[in-house]
């Protein structure tokens, strides 16, 4: 029925369009079921199906999103991950142009030789540019922040077809609200990112108390021109200690040679380390006792792809059909680290969670995105956890995560609405407070709704 529909419309089917199927995410708790997906190659087929499609359309890049953010019941998925050339490189301004549907890996690769870097990417290269447009991501960059950043213009198809170019003062309103929004407004096809030299970097780390962290990240690191990354990590179970990682800029000599990970890296260790600390009270010890002091001995000095091409594999332990692990993510203003630290433990140690790893990244204040999950400086904190599958505890996981959305919240903070849609409308509107104005111009874009996702369905009332 959908392809005689396409015929008529005058859409014919194409190898690149794909039969029915369930798409979900890496998390593989959000199975949906589309009508079609469509695989582009070329930015005519995207324009095409955008024009010509009767139905709803959904767009998805490497599926990291854990709350069904690429997916829509019954829609046409735009698969963004052939669109992934790049189209124009200049290093003497420092920018290269793409198509969305390339990962960070494959730009890397292409930068590498060039000794340049992107400005601002996650801290995993398996994404896609798109999909990281999508949800401003952030990463580790010190004197960085949210990804809208490093952005100097995008290209978005919108829902009669047009294709039309927007930048910071071009467009302006659809450039704040395409980027950091979820593939609401148009399908991003092409963006323009700013990049930086590829420094060398050694590593260096610190335990400390959390009480000791915000001052030593402040005094040490925020403001220190050497420090290119820098995350903590916030050990499970009291909460109280941090270990302070920096990466700072470096002459000395290398004692990783390798330029960028190479892609057959095999993972089963970090994997196996992950179930033996996700399994027990005993084994979250033991990671902080043992695991992480071997992990980070010794001098480390690396080139800053190499740190920036992370394999998300090194994350990813098998999940299975009765448990899988998932990300969430809180930000708050640097003055409210502490007290919230201590209410989000409370909480998860009350509701038993399975944390692995909370990490501490900072970011700057957003430019203006109207979906900003950072309106001012942060500190995130983002949760790495294990959770069942079934329907109790997916409530159960819903409860804790609403708890700390109200802490946030109280705390004058936010949280990211790439993950599980556990949040109820009133928080939405109360971490997101110019949702409406969103909304609003996705009327205007796509009066037909159009463009659709979980995310976009859940709160879009």
């Amino acid at each position: 029925m959908f392809a005689r529909l396409l015929l008529l419309c005058g859409l014919a089917l194409h190898p690149w369009l794909v039969q029915a199927e369930t798409v979900n995410d890496i998390t593989g708790l959000n199975p949906i079921e589309v009508a079609q997906v469509l695989a582009p190659t070329r930015l005519e087929q995207i324009v095409e199906a955008v024009r010509q499609h009767p139905g709803p359309i959904a767009i998805g890049g490497g599926r990291y999103s854990m709350g069904g953010q690429t997916a829509s019941d019954g829609a046409l998925q735009l698969d963004m991950r052939r669109f992934d050339q790049v189209l124009a490189f200049c290093p003497e301004r420092r920018e290269v142009r793409v198509q969305a549907g390339i990962t960070w890996r494959k730009l890397l690769d292409y930068l590498d030789p060039h000794d340049l870097s992107p400005q601002i990417m996650q801290s995993y290269a398996n994404f896609t540019v798109g999909g990281s447009l999508s949800v401003n991501v952030h990463g580790r960059y010190v004197g960085q922040g949210p990804m809208v950043l490093s952005v100097r213009s995008i290209r978005v198809v919108l829902a009669d077809g047009q294709l039309v170019t927007a930048s910071p003062t071009h467009n302006s309103e659809l450039f704040y609200g395409a980027i950091g929004g979820y593939g609401g407004l148009g399908v991003i096809v092409e963006a323009t990112l700013a990049l930086q030299p590829n420094s060398r970097i050694a590593r260096h780390s610190e335990v400390m108390p959390l009480s000791a962290y915000r001052d030593y990240f402040f005094t040490q690191v925020r403001d220190n021109p050497q420090v290119l990354l820098h995350n903590g990590v916030l050990y499970p179970g009291a909460y109280d200690r941090v270990r302070a990682v920096s990466y700072l800029q470096t002459e000395a000599a290398l004692t990783e040679p390798e330029r960028l990970v190479p892609d057959d890296r095999d993972y089963r260790r970090q994997q196996l380390a992950i179930k033996l600390v996700a399994g027990s009270a005993a084994g979250r010890g033991l990671r902080e006792a043992l695991l992480d002091p071997l992990l980070y001995r010794g001098d480390q000095v690396q080139w800053r792809n190499h740190e920036a091409s992370l394999d998300v594999r090194e994350l990813e332990p098998l999940s299975g059909a009765d448990f899988s692990y998932a990300l969430e993510e809180y930000f708050v203003p640097p003055a409210q680290l502490e007290a919230f630290i201590a209410q989000m433990a409370e909480i998860l140690q009350r509701h038993g969670a399975n944390v692995l790893n909370v990490s501490i990244r900072h970011a700057r204040a957003d430019p203006g995105t109207l979906l900003a999950w950072a309106p001012e400086e942060v500190f995130a904190l983002v949760i790495y956890y294990r959770q069942g599958t079934s329907a109790a505890e997916r409530a159960a996981v819903g409860a804790w995560t609403r708890e700390l959305i109200d802490a946030a919240l109280a705390h004058q903070g936010r949280y990211y609405l790439p993950y599980q849609l556990h949040a109820s409308q009133a928080q939405f509107l109360a971490a997101y407070p110019r949702a409406p104005e969103f909304f609003a111009l996705k009327k205007r874009l796509d009066p037909g709704n159009k463009f659709r996702n979980k995310l976009l369905e859940t709160y879009d009332r």
